[in-house]
């Protein structure tokens, strides 16, 4: 058995086939609550109503998301795969959300305070604790985005396709034979007689990946060194 004659340097990220629409479709899930809060902190100013400290938040992250928003469209169309090491739309969002909290809980505690009867309103922290996954969200985006991933090395190969999906790692030792199945899948055999199915058909790119990893494996196993098995049924991920 030969080794592959090229590896790549590290794992590659691989993304899914609509990662792009679904970053603008998240993007623009919070454009209309930023709108308002722009909405009633102007309408608060033409009003002659005394600035306050949150009229001022408001209208800040309501502009603050707009901006962040457009700017975000705007870099998904060059890459559809861009990804900054802190994602400043998401602790907007989170904003976003903290204000909504505090908007409820504000109007829960005047209705006590009208009706002297203390329940508790358990609505504000659910909004206060998704502020906090968004916070979260926004360090380690570029995190979850590597547990995607296609690592090909001099000893075997390794990937995963979903970021808390399955795990495949085989060595040369322990692969029979590497086959394509259709245009984006491909069999893999075992020396323990097992058949793994594997399909990129859901990546960017998807073709491409699955062949590039059948290069990979053609330097391991040279044409004609090896039979290719047909078993009746394979496992498909």
């Amino acid at each position: 058995m030969n080794h592959a004659s090229s590896a790549s340097n590290g794992p590659t990220t691989l993304y899914h086939r609509s990662h792009g629409v679904r970053q603008q479709k998240k993007g623009l899930g919070h454009l209309a609550p930023a709108l308002v809060l722009i909405y009633s902190a102007g309408q608060a100013i033409k009003e002659h109503e005394p600035l306050t400290f949150l009229t001022g938040l408001e209208f800040g992250i309501g502009v603050l998301y707009v901006v962040l928003l457009v700017r975000e469209i705007r870099h998904l169309r060059h890459n559809p795969h861009h990804r900054e090491r802190i994602a400043w739309l998401e602790i907007a969002s989170a904003g976003i959300l903290g204000l909504e909290g505090y908007h409820i809980w504000h109007r829960h505690h005047e209705l006590v305070l009208q009706t002297g009867v203390s329940k508790f309103h358990v609505l504000p922290w659910i909004y206060f604790a998704l502020a906090g996954v968004y916070v979260l969200m926004a360090f380690k985006m570029s995190q979850l985005d590597a547990r995607r991933y296609l690592h090909l090395h001099n000893h075997g190969f390794a990937l995963r396709l979903k970021p808390f999906g399955r795990h495949f790692r085989y060595t040369w030792q322990d692969v029979v034979n590497v086959e394509p199945v259709g245009d984006t899948d491909m069999l893999v055999h075992t020396t323990d007689g097992r058949h793994q199915r594997i399909s990129f058909a859901a990546m960017h790119n998807g073709a491409a990946h699955r062949d590039q990893l059948l290069a990979h494996a053609a330097g391991a196993f040279p044409t004609g060194s090896l039979p290719t098995p047909q078993p009746p049924e394979a496992e498909l991920f």
